[in-house]
């Protein structure tokens, strides 16, 4: 367990892109068309929740169709899961909490992986499986900023870098970007998965655009 839990250089992509658009799919035929969405809006980082059966056969007409965005699966459970997405060419993987036989899978089939936390507890294991970048969820329930700083506190010298996501919105994330502990957001409002099925393109586009706006103010990025 001598290789990093998360690619150094995917790291620093989606780091770059400030958020991961979070999506719930019900229909593959809707991937291609919603990968370009939110490309148009200038998000290229993207989350396929295995919630739904459509989130594979999605993840594999998105990397035949538009290779320029990258995809991970998230909602990963099991070791048999980590399988099928390696097996699909998913760039990452995303899990909820910290299972310790799917953190186990993952680094041994060499997928780059955030599992989520919550406390100290949680930390401190995804941290023993070699984990540096890690998703904070429910991030808002719990208390937001003021909650991710103290948990995050007496782990600063690691230079772990977190993804929060539930109650993170457009209203707030310049307050997350701005704090140095944030690696990335978790966009789950970025596409709605009723506006997925009804097909408004435009409309994830303009929330795409609105997100990427404000991590360009607020990050100083071009």
């Amino acid at each position: 367990m001598s290789s990093p839990a998360f690619d150094p250089t995917l790291a620093a992509r989606v780091e770059k892109a400030g958020i991961v658009a979070v999506l719930v799919i019900d229909d593959a035929k809707d991937a291609v068309p919603l990968a370009r969405a939110l490309l148009a809006g200038g998000v290229n980082v993207m989350e396929l929740t295995l919630r739904t059966p459509a989130a594979l056969d999605a993840l594999r007409e998105i990397r035949a169709n538009v290779p320029e965005i990258v995809a991970g699966v998230g909602t990963i459970l099991t070791p048999e899961q980590v399988q099928s997405v390696v097996e699909v060419g998913g760039a990452f993987g995303v899990a909820p909490g910290v299972n310790p036989r799917t953190l186990a899978a993952a680094r041994e089939a060499g997928l780059s992986f955030a599992p989520g936390v919550s406390t100290a507890t949680d930390i401190e294991i995804a941290i023993e499986h070699g984990c540096r970048l890690l998703k904070l969820f429910p991030c808002e329930p719990m208390g937001g900023l003021p909650y991710l700083k103290a948990v995050a506190a007496p782990y600063a010298h690691l230079g772990l870098k977190y993804i929060p996501l539930g109650g993170v919105n457009a209203k707030n994330m310049a307050a997350y970007l701005a704090e140095p502990l944030i690696g990335a957001l978790g966009g789950s409002w970025l596409a709605p998965r009723d506006q997925i099925k009804a097909g408004n393109w435009d409309s994830i586009t303009a929330l795409a655009r609105e997100a990427s706006e404000t991590i360009k103010s607020v990050r100083n990025v071009a």
